[in-house]
């Protein structure tokens, strides 16, 4: 499998930046090998992600960009053509398929961290779905960069 990346960050966001996001994303790329992306699709961080990813697979038509979701819901279903014009495919993992609703989100997230050779976060406060996401990162020892704190660079 190729490398992979996963964005996390909150459902508001009140900086632009998308410019900082299509760097990051072309850096991920260009040197380190990254062809898969994968979000949520729930939020505000999440439509700048895949904008951002979006506008790279212009350039390399071999990126990938992958809505993983915690649940089957009517809405992929409803509006296919929809989703099908926005991500390259759409997953719901295999160990979430018995996940209680309301642990599901969370167990989505583990699942694409766990997946994921780098991990993206736009975290601003210490609490929320972002930010238990962002420190699931650092125990596994994920590479992540937040880039709520002008981070230049991936850490562990």
């Amino acid at each position: 499998m190729s490398n992979v990346c996963s964005a996390f960050g909150h459902r508001e966001v009140y900086q632009n930046i998308a410019l900082k996001l299509d760097a990051i994303i072309g850096e991920l790329i260009v040197n380190k090998g990254v062809s898969t992306f994968f979000t949520g699709g729930m939020g505000d961080f999440d439509k700048l992600f895949s904008s951002s990813v979006r506008r790279a697979q212009k350039i390399n038509s071999d990126i990938k960009l992958i809505l993983v979701k915690p649940y089957l819901s009517a809405e992929i279903n409803d509006h296919k053509s929809y989703y099908k014009n926005l991500y390259n495919s759409i997953i719901i993992p295999e160990e979430l398929c018995n996940a209680h609703y309301k642990s599901a989100i969370t167990k989505r997230n583990k699942w694409m961290i766990d997946n994921s050779n780098y991990v993206i976060t736009y975290v601003c406060h210490n609490f929320g779905g972002a930010y238990s996401a962002m420190r699931y990162a650092q125990e596994k020892g994920k590479l992540y960069m937040n880039i709520a704190d002008k981070k230049t660079a991936f850490s562990k």
